[in-house]
């Protein structure tokens, strides 16, 4: 009989050993309450009087659903997200709510429809990294006493109607002509100030014209077949004569060489 109590309490102890792994804590119950935090290893849970249930403290990455939201100027979009959080008190995980993977989530899906609606388009499509920090703030606040920890929240896609697609695409197109025009009206500036100052060094230096005239001249040469008829600059006459030379004569040789 001894020896039959025995084996019966073997039984029962051996039925009672319940083993929480290293990422997890069990929430014990004796007679219906609360009683204990299980830490990792072998735990008594004696069967009839007492239970337990195991929560996965690990951080766990929830992908929200596509969700419609109305922007602030009232532009219809779809987003959806990730959100990282973990369990820091797995009583309250369990005594608190429900189920905490279904709260987080429909959280998630509210907060985030309530975040896009108070802003605009152009600040969603801008400030993406701004609006995921003020949605994690939030449901990290909301699930304080559930005894979770929201880590981060990111907007992985916004999606745009066709319509609108089509409209961003000519502001686009249209901003970077607009930068076109620019960058040509400030390169013709700069080449017109340029020119400006080349005429004005040309014609405050005696001979440079006439330089100029050579040069051009060995440039467009080496094609045989051009036929070049070109006005013969005064100064390539001075140039001959030095300072002495007068208008007259300069008239005088011009006409000769038009008469040949």
């Amino acid at each position: 009989m001894f020896v039959m109590l025995i084996v019966i309490l073997l039984v029962i102890i051996l039925v009672s050993i319940k083993q929480v792994n290293q990422y997890e804590r069990g929430i014990k119950f004796t007679l219906g309450r609360f009683s204990k935090i299980m830490n990792p290893g072998w735990n008594l849970v004696f069967p009839i009087f007492q239970s337990y249930r195991k929560v996965d403290i690990r951080t766990k990455a929830v992908d929200v659903p596509e969700q419609d939201a109305i922007t602030k100027d009232n532009v219809s979009v779809r987003i959806n997200a990730v959100i990282y959080y973990k369990v820091f008190d797995a009583s309250k995980a369990v005594l608190e709510v429900e189920n905490f993977y279904f709260a987080v989530g429909q959280l998630a899906q509210t907060t985030m429809r309530n975040a896009v609606g108070s802003v605009s388009l152009d600040e969603l499509l801008s400030e993406r990294d701004k609006i995921s920090e003020e949605i994690c703030k939030i449901i990290d606040k909301a699930t304080d006493p559930w005894g979770i920890k929201v880590e981060n929240v990111e907007l992985k896609d916004v999606s745009l109607p066709e319509e609108m697609k089509r409209v961003i695409a000519r502001v686009a197109e249209a901003e970077r002509e607009k930068q076109a025009v620019i960058t040509k009206a400030k390169g013709e500036v700069e080449a017109s100030e340029n020119l400006a100052k080349a005429a004005s060094l040309m014609a405050s230096t005696p001979g440079a014209m006439h330089l100029r005239t050579l040069s051009t001249l060995s440039d467009i040469s080496s094609d045989q077949s051009n036929t070049i008829v070109f006005a013969l600059p005064v100064e390539v006459l001075k140039s001959f004569e030095g300072k002495a030379i007068t208008d007259e004569k300069i008239q005088d040789i011009v006409k000769k060489i038009s008469k040949k």
